[in-house]
Parts: structure tokens; C-alpha cells; sequence
């Protein structure tokens, strides 16, 4: 759902083609869109099998094979974005798309742990790139009457990947959790040769300058030393020097982050976007959405592998209602959109999935028999939460800026959105630790219900920020 508030301003060219057709391109690039987001939704339901592949790894270990993709995405989404405005997006996608099969590739024949988080990192620099040019390029190419309605199917797309990333990871891990990764091989060569041909070039003349490079690393070593300190915490001891040491690492770099945003001509993040009071808000409750969403899904599937001991084909199943509810509520929610401001759409889907992580604290028990009437509430209420909440805010983010200003916007919220991940992932794992009994698991895990609720109520709380004004500046 990156960028789809993105529009085609008078800078924005594209190259001239043989008649092209928008359906055709509307397909290739929502193809390459569909595999990226996927990818992020197959992998938590192999984080199990990948464990058991290379034994001896340590769930804090494990974590990095999520958290090392969502931290290189976050960083290197609005600089790609803005340097394919000024290279031609058309490049830039393809060398993404060629950078995200490869590293496909690369992950399926990983002979180790730390080889694959590398691999993983490869392939979050290529759906950084893919992700922005993809959605450019789509509205580069259709007559502006129609460009709503594509970029819904655009956006629907991310939709049909949640809903079924869990069920297609799990028949692939069946086989092998390598297929995963490997399955993207075929769709990245039909989707790179297919854009080659179909997809015409476009880009905006009016950026002229390359986007900030060391900031981008700042904030890549700022959120990954905050996601080491807070995953080995436990282990090294919270007081400890190396945990000391990794935390000060993390706000020394995001501090120079904050820095560089100041006072560099072409920042990663325009602190002036911060100074519009709904996009403010929307980032903040993003963030806290985010953390209580990566945290919550991870929680699903580590409980329903590790305490009811599902196969991984079952837990696919298991964990897909709740995915499945959101491009269903967005639709719905379209309607809604013009009645309901969406600070209070936003507010109800976040207090549902308060509800949600409550409803799971106090009906999840040792047995795994009794799935729908334990585990399906919480995955019903928290998939009508997400469907309420995170289209409402990813739109929501740039419904106050001025055109210019809403293709970085919409980039922003989305790095905002991976930031949360990597610290739901990072929380959880911290607070799940390796309990050696199941009391001791779900004593674990309340504690995750707890936590993934208390996100949430900040998330809902943050919405309010999003509610207009009678008399409002912004």
C-alpha cells in the first residue's frame, strides 16, 4: 500500500511508447507488488521450520530474519523513491525486481542462519526500490480519470497477499521453508521480462538532487541497535555494558538521523512534514499500530507451533481468517469514508484489536482442539482492526499535505509502518524469551496479550489527532 497518495504533478514525464495498455501495465506491476508483500507475510509462518533447519538458533537469533528485512526497507524506501524520480523509475524498478529475485534465490540456497538474514537484507533493498516506482509508474501510465480506481486494485493487491501469505507459506514450508523463497524465482523473471516491454518509463524533472545516503544509514544502525538491545537484553542483562553500549549506539545514530533531517538539502524525512498536525498524529499512531501488528501475528504463530504443536500447513490455516478480514473491511470502509472522519475510523479499529490481544489473553488454553472457540475470536476481531485501521491511516497521512508534498508522505508513513514492526518483532521476541515449560509460556505470553493491548490504546489514542478541527491551521 506504499505511496497511494502518490499523483502525477506537471514534472512528472513519460517517455514516449507504442500505445501501451494500462491494464496490461496495471497487471505487471501489481504481479512484481504482490510477490514483495507476500514475501513479508509466508516468512512468519516459516520462522518455525527455518529455526529447526539450523538448530541451536535462538529465537532472538531468528528474529533477525524479519527485523534485518523490515529495517533495510524502512530506511532505503523513501531514498529509492526519490532517486527513481530523477533516474527514471522504470530503471529503477527493474533493478529492484532483478535485486529481490536474485536475493530470492540467495535465501533459498542459504547454508546458514546469519547467511540468510544477509540474503534477507538484499532482498529488502529490492522491494524498497520496487515498491515506490511500482505504484509511479502505474500512475505515469493511466489517464488521470481513471488513476483512483487503479491504485484501489494497486492497493487491493497488498490486501490479497496478507490474506493469503499464511496459507501459501504453509504449503510451501511443507515441502521445504526454501520455497519460500524460491517460488519467487519464476514470477520475478515473467514480471522483469513482462515490464521490459509493457511498462513505459517515467520520471520527475524537478528532482535534481540524490536524497540523503548517510542519512538513510544512520537510521538503518539507529533502529537496528535499538531492535539488538531490546532482543538480547534478557541475555546480556538489562543493565549490563554491552546493552548499555548498544542503546547509546542507537540514540547517538538516530540523533544524527534527526540532525542530518535538518540540515541536509534533500533529507530522507522533511522535518517540516512533522509541523502538519494529522501527519504527525497518523505516523505516531502508525508507529504504535504497527508495533502491536507485528507483535500480535508473531505471537499467533509461535503459539499455535510451539505451544499446540500444529503443523506448519495447519497454522497457515490457522492464522489466515484474520488476514483474510482485511481487503473485506477496506472495501467496506471505503464507503464509510465519507461519512466517518477517519481519526474515528482509525480510533474504533484500534480498539478492536485492543479487544482482540484481551479476547486471546483470556480464552487461549494448553489444547489445540478447540481453535474456534480460543483462537478464532481474537483472529476475527483483530483482522476487522486492521482493516479499519491501517489502509484509514496510510491514507489518512497525506490528506493534509499539499500535493507536492504527498508522494514523501505517503513514503514516510510506510517506513514509519516497517519501523513498528521491527519493534513489535523485537518486544515480543524480548518478552517470550525461551520458556521451558508451557506455565512458563503462557505466563510469557500474557504478558505479549498485555503488551500488544497497551500499543494498541496508544495507537487508538494517537488517532484522535487525525479528528478535524472547526477551527484548525493545518
Amino acid at each position: 500500500m506504499i505511496e497511494q497518495s502518490r499523483v502525477a504533478t506537471p514534472a512528472t514525464r513519460a517517455e514516449p511508447t507504442a500505445a501501451h495498455n494500462p491494464r496490461a501495465v496495471l497487471t505487471v506491476l501489481s504481479l512484481a507488488a504482490f510477490m514483495a508483500s507476500l514475501d513479508t507475510f509466508v516468512v512468519n509462518v516459516a520462522f518455525d521450520a527455518i529455526g529447526t533447519s539450523f538448530s541451536g538458533s535462538s529465537i532472538a537469533n531468528l528474529s533477525w530474519v524479519l527485523n534485518g528485512y523490515a529495517i533495510v526497507f524502512a530506511a532505503l524506501l523513501v531514498p529509492l523513491g526519490r532517486l527513481a524520480d530523477r533516474i527514471g523509475r522504470k530503471r529503477m524498478f527493474l533493478q529492484g525486481l532483478g535485486l529481490f529475485t536474485a536475493a530470492s534465490v540467495a535465501c533459498a540456497v542459504a547454508p546458514g542462519l546469519w547467511w540468510l538474514v544477509v540474503f534477507r537484507l538484499l532482498q529488502a533493498a529490492g522491494a524498497a526500490a520496487i515498491t515506490p516506482t511500482s505504484l509511479g509508474l502505474l500512475l505515469a501510465a493511466v489517464p488521470a480519470g481513471k488513476r483512483l480506481g487503479y491504485v484501489r486494485i494497486w492497493t487491493t493487491v497488498a490486501g490479497i497477499a496478507a490474506a493469503g501469505g499464511p496459507v501459501i507459506g504453509g504449503l510451501l514450508v511443507t515441502a521445504s521453508w526454501r520455497w519460500v523463497f524460491l517460488i519467487n524465482l519464476p514470477v520475478g523473471i515473467v514480471a522483469f521480462v513482462a515490464a521490459r516491454h509493457v511498462v513505459p518509463d517515467s520520471r520527475d524533472t524537478a528532482v535534481t538532487r540524490i536524497p540523503d545516503g548517510l542519512g538513510a544509514g544512520l537510521l538503518t544502525v539507529g533502529v537496528g541497535a535499538l531492535a539488538l538491545a531490546i532482543v538480547k537484553g534478557g541475555d546480556w542483562g538489562w543493565g549490563s555494558e554491552d546493552t548499555i553500549a548498544v542503546f547509546v549506539l542507537a540514540v547517538a545514530a538516530l540523533a544524527g538521523f534527526v540532525w542530518r533531517a535538518e540540515h541536509h538539502p534533500v533529507p530522507v524525512v522533511d522535518p517540516a512534514l512533522y509541523r502538519v498536525r494529522t501527519f504527525a498524529a497518523a505516523n505516531l499512531a502508525m508507529l504504535a499500530f504497527s508495533l502491536g501488528l507485528a507483535g500480535y501475528l508473531l505471537m499467533v504463530v509461535l503459539w499455535l507451533q510451539n505451544v499446540w504443536h500444529w503443523s506448519t500447513i495447519a497454522t497457515g490455516f490457522g492464522v489466515a481468517p484474520g488476514p483474510a478480514m482485511v481487503p473485506l473491511v477496506a472495501v467496506l470502509t471505503q464507503r464509510l469514508a465519507h461519512r466517518v472522519q477517519a481519526g474515528a475510523l482509525a480510533a474504533v479499529g484500534s480498539v478492536l484489536f485492543v479487544v482482540a490481544a484481551v479476547v486471546n489473553l483470556l480464552l487461549l488454553g494448553p489444547h489445540g482442539t478447540r481453535y474456534a472457540s480460543e483462537l478464532l475470536p481474537g483472529q476475527l476481531i483483530a483482522g476487522l482492526g486492521i482493516g479499519l485501521t491501517l489502509p484509514t491511516l496510510l491514507a489518512a497521512a497525506t490528506a493534509g499535505l499539499p500535493p507536492h508534498r504527498a508522494s514523501t508522505g505517503s513514503g514516510v508513513i510506510n517506513m514509519t509502518r516497517q519501523i513498528g514492526f521491527v519493534l513489535g518483532v523485537s518486544i515480543v521476541v524480548a518478552i517470550l524469551g525461551a520458556p521451558a515449560s508451557y506455565a512458563a509460556a503462557h505466563h510469557a505470553f500474557q504478558h505479549g496479550w498485555w503488551t500488544i493491548a497497551g500499543a494498541e490504546l496508544v495507537a487508538a489514542v494517537s488517532c484522535l489527532g487525525l479528528l478535524r478541527r472547526r477551527a484548525s491551521t493545518d
